[in-house]
């Protein structure tokens, strides 16, 4: 049974999930990707304030249909490549939450503990499916400045599966696995 949270998080909502734990998410969601990611980290500023809501790493397709954004496409996008940049994103932006794919590295896993946020695995490859769990467009910001999916979307979303794979706590299941299969992979050679 899925854990349903309702952003925007707080600290408390966070640090009560775990490793493994299967989690709805209804609200707010806002894209960002490499290129969002290295402009605030290098002192940019964004015109719409992330405290206490998600990251999804997503580079959705999105298009105007009788003029509203319609999203036709948000799977999650390999999360590794933001590591350079997400520790110091979480601090300063107070983020709570963070979806991708593939998991992140020890210095996400760290500001995770310490400023109390969690890393959201989204399935990839089912970008369609996901789109679907979008029920607005609230908004996009530096569309001029990144391009489309480059861009910061705000996403209303019901109903959002994700599955704490790292979490508030230290743990994160894409260490365990590594450990798991580097001592079978000893036991084999």
């Amino acid at each position: 049974m899925a854990i349903k949270l309702i952003t925007p998080f707080t600290e408390e909502n966070i640090r009560k999930l775990h490793t493994g734990d299967m989690v709805e998410i209804t609200g707010k969601l806002f894209t960002a990707r490499d290129a969002v990611h290295k402009y605030i980290f290098d002192g940019g500023k964004l015109p719409v304030s992330l405290e206490n809501q998600i990251v999804y790493h997503c580079g959705p397709v999105v298009i105007k249909e009788g003029g509203q954004w319609v999203v036709k496409a948000a799977g999650p996008t390999t999360s590794f490549r933001e590591e350079p940049y997400q520790w110091k994103l979480i601090d300063d932006l107070k983020l709570k939450g963070v979806i991708g794919k593939g998991g992140m590295g020890k210095k996400t896993l760290e500001a995770c503990k310490t400023f109390g946020c969690c890393y959201f695995h989204a399935v990839g490859g089912a970008a369609q499916v996901l789109a679907e769990k979008i029920i607005k467009v609230n908004g996009v910001y530096m569309m001029e400045e990144f391009g489309s999916p480059e861009a910061v979307w705000e996403f209303e979303v019901k109903d959002f599966p994700v599955v704490v794979t790292m979490d508030s706590h230290g743990k994160s299941l894409h260490e365990d696995i590594a450990n798991l299969s580097a001592e079978a992979l000893k036991r084999f050679l």
